[in-house]
């Protein structure tokens, strides 16, 4: 190799590395309880290429007590986030009990759709504006940087989003779409996501999502969601770290912290 050339091939290998398509893959449910299985998902991920995630932390998973209070936890995480992983706020206590009087909608949406999972689905603004800056306060406390909010199941009414908005999250995130709550922007990107609780669940989420990778797969943007509960069944990881490689090949693995940032630096060079 020349020297000439020598010096020009990190020039090319940096451009084609900005040419390649996002591709993000979220972590959900992030907690002291699912720790052990989020680590494997990481590294199973790391292992295929994808060592940026966007890591959706629950504040209180399942009301078994503070996330931020657990100190080995929180050392994790800001680890995590040093090497280039994301802390996201992931809802606060992730499930929504059942209320007295609520119409159909509401129970196919809360109770059949997500099993109870549906947190921030018809909180009202105020409550949610508090749990949301609770956990930003918390969050921050602790030494870590979250931008953005997300809801359990991709479940936010008009009030929660809002509320994300006052308590100053930079984004968040629908199961088809990306928003940016300081532009209003709003990008359509369906994610990649499986249902794991029931044998039909299962099979339908592998040929559903089957299809819809090679539906998306020039899709400017790709999304992935991983949930802990996923690794316990063979074929379902098979599929998924199936894709994660394949996609990691071709693209290049980001946040979307970072891919929201890189939108604006964009808009704004135009």
């Amino acid at each position: 190799m020349t020297g000439a050339t020598a010096t020009s091939f990190p020039i090319f290998a940096a451009a084609a590395e900005q040419d390649k398509k996002p591709l993000i893959v979220s972590v959900h449910d992030v907690a002291p309880p699912t720790r052990p299985a989020a680590e494997k998902i990481l590294s199973e991920l790391a292992r295929g290429g994808v060592n940026r995630c966007s890591l959706l932390v629950v504040p209180n998973y399942r009301r078994t007590g503070e996330s931020m209070a657990d100190p080995d936890f929180v050392r994790w995480l800001r680890d995590l986030e040093a090497s280039g992983h994301e802390v996201v706020i992931h809802g606060y206590f992730h499930q929504r009990p059942p209320l007295a009087k609520e119409g159909w909608r509401a129970r196919a949406w809360t109770r059949w759709y997500t099993r109870g999972e549906g947190e921030f689905f018809d909180l009202a603004y105020d409550e949610a504006l508090r749990r949301i800056v609770k956990a930003r306060d918390q969050f921050a406390a602790a030494g870590l940087k979250p931008r953005g909010f997300i809801a359990p199941a991709w479940l936010l009414g008009p009030g929660g989003e809002r509320a994300a908005a006052d308590a100053e999250m930079e984004y968040t995130t629908r199961l088809t779409k990306v928003c940016d709550l300081r532009t209003g922007d709003t990008v359509s990107a369906r994610s990649l996501v499986y249902s794991v609780s029931k044998a039909w669940r299962r099979a339908t989420s592998l040929c559903w999502n089957a299809t819809l990778g090679r539906l998306l797969a020039d899709a400017p943007l790709l999304r992935l969601g991983v949930h802990p509960p996923d690794l316990q069944h063979p074929a379902i990881w098979r599929q998924i770290s199936r894709i994660a490689r394949a996609q990691a090949e071709s693209r290049i693995a980001t946040t979307y912290r970072d891919w929201i940032a890189e939108r604006r630096a964009s808009a704004a060079r135009q």
